[in-house]
């Protein structure tokens, strides 16, 4: 089965890719065109999807790892008068004011953008094309709490702060972490100028440790992981990653997820000003659209696709559910406060 679902993707690459109509990037590319992509270190792309458009397109995609999502935005910025890729995938929301007031990419209206849900479409000059989303979340062992004199499991972001959860959450650092960001994000869009640095006070006097970024507090200071803290900042998309990453496999995964402390995070890519190769770049962005693409997003990296009506996998229909309600704050707004709010942020929970 698995076989034949490749096979059926990659042929639609092959579709996709020779009969896009966009009139910027539609003739074939040299048989020597190597385009270069820069990403943050969580992209992927299953083999046959990127091989197929590759050779539909005569386009090679040559992928530049740069560190977390503001790693490479810091590195795009610092060589933008001499960029080190044509593409760039990883912009998210929460940076994305900072790399347009830095005028990092070149305007490009996407083939296939008008099947990309408007409310993703963050950019009107389209110097950004988004690519997928996610819901940045509390997350909780299902195994741990409710029994042996254990409090229930949390139900808002407000429970942490109770005694009964005393040292038992653990959290990212905005300053360093995506899912660290969001979660600050989703806390101040709760509890409002003022609310939000109590809130983070109390946090810190209920023991909130604090990790440099998701690896270490998820895979090494998470229960489930084998650590010792029961409540932990990811994703809405941790449970369906449970399942299919467990060993032996388990049919339901263990993880839970708070869903009302929820932000919701979208990611871009752009043409990266500058780039050698533009009109190949312009096809790399049309293919990151494209329906083969899309489908692959939500088992390659654990987001959802921002392509309509692009069919999920029965493990995210069953346990992927996002938040009804998450928390929005404009890119414009997060790009005048987040330097302040991370700086009172730090001095809050850290100094």
């Amino acid at each position: 089965m698995k076989r034949i679902t490749v096979l059926a993707i990659a042929m639609a690459v092959v579709v996709a890719a020779c009969g896009s109509s966009h009139t910027s990037s539609t003739s074939k590319a040299s048989k020597d065109t190597t385009v270069v992509l820069m990403t943050h270190d969580s992209f992927a792309v299953s083999k046959p999807v990127l091989a197929a458009f590759e050779r539909a397109s005569g386009i090679k995609v040559k992928v530049l790892k740069a560190g977390d999502a503001g790693a490479e935005l810091n590195q795009a910025i610092l060589t933008k008068d001499h960029p080190l890729a044509d593409v760039m995938f990883g912009v998210d929301n929460t940076f994305l004011g900072r790399a347009l007031d830095n005028n990092i990419f070149e305007p490009y209206r996407a083939g296939g953008i008008d099947r990309v849900s408007r409310a993703f479409v963050l950019d009107s000059q389209h110097r950004v094309t988004p690519v997928d989303y996610g819901d940045i979340c509390l997350n909780y062992d299902k195994t741990w709490f409710g029994h042996d004199g254990r409090p229930p499991a949390p139900t808002s972001a407000g429970d942490l702060v109770n005694p009964a959860y005393k040292g038992l959450t653990v959290v990212e650092n905005p300053a360093s972490s995506s899912p660290g960001l969001g979660f600050l994000l989703a806390t101040i869009a709760t509890y409002g100028d003022g609310g939000w640095q109590t809130y983070w006070a109390n946090l810190r006097k209920n023991g909130v440790l604090v990790d440099d970024g998701w690896d270490q507090a998820y895979d090494g200071d998470f229960t489930v992981s084998g650590g010792k803290r029961p409540i932990v900042v990811s994703y809405a998309s941790s449970p369906p990653a449970d399942v299919v990453f467990s060993s032996p496999h388990r049919g339901v995964p263990r993880v839970g997820v708070v869903y009302t402390s929820c932000f919701r995070q979208v990611e871009f890519v752009g043409v990266l000003r500058g780039a050698k190769h533009p009109n190949a770049a312009q096809r790399l962005v049309d293919f990151m659209i494209s329906e083969p693409f899309q489908r692959d997003v939500p088992l390659e990296m654990y987001v959802y696709p921002v392509r309509r009506d692009t069919p999920l996998p029965p493990v995210f229909t069953k346990f992927g559910a996002l938040a009804p309600h998450p928390a929005v704050i404009a890119p414009s707004e997060i790009g005048k406060h987040r330097d302040e709010w991370i700086k009172t942020w730090t001095n809050t929970v850290l100094h």
